[in-house]
């Protein structure tokens, strides 16, 4: 089992990741840096936001949990 620690870095590299990979390929696609890191920085923030209210209603369901 992995402890909330890893999770939390886990999650964290990952944002990282997805968000660079997100402001290269505006770059890429439009050779603009300064719009790249805007769109970065929406992404983050826009996804991150999606993802807890996403987990939070996942948690409101019993779904694949197992009684105790």
């Amino acid at each position: 089992m992995e402890t909330r620690t890893r999770s939390l870095l886990k999650a964290a590299s990952w944002r990282v990741v997805a968000t660079l990979t997100t402001i290269v390929l505006v770059f890429v696609l439009s050779g603009n840096l300064v719009l790249s890191g805007e769109v970065g920085l929406l992404e983050l923030a826009v996804k991150t936001t999606v993802y807890f209210f996403h987990e939070r209603a996942w948690n409101l369901l019993g779904f694949g949990r197992k009684s105790k």
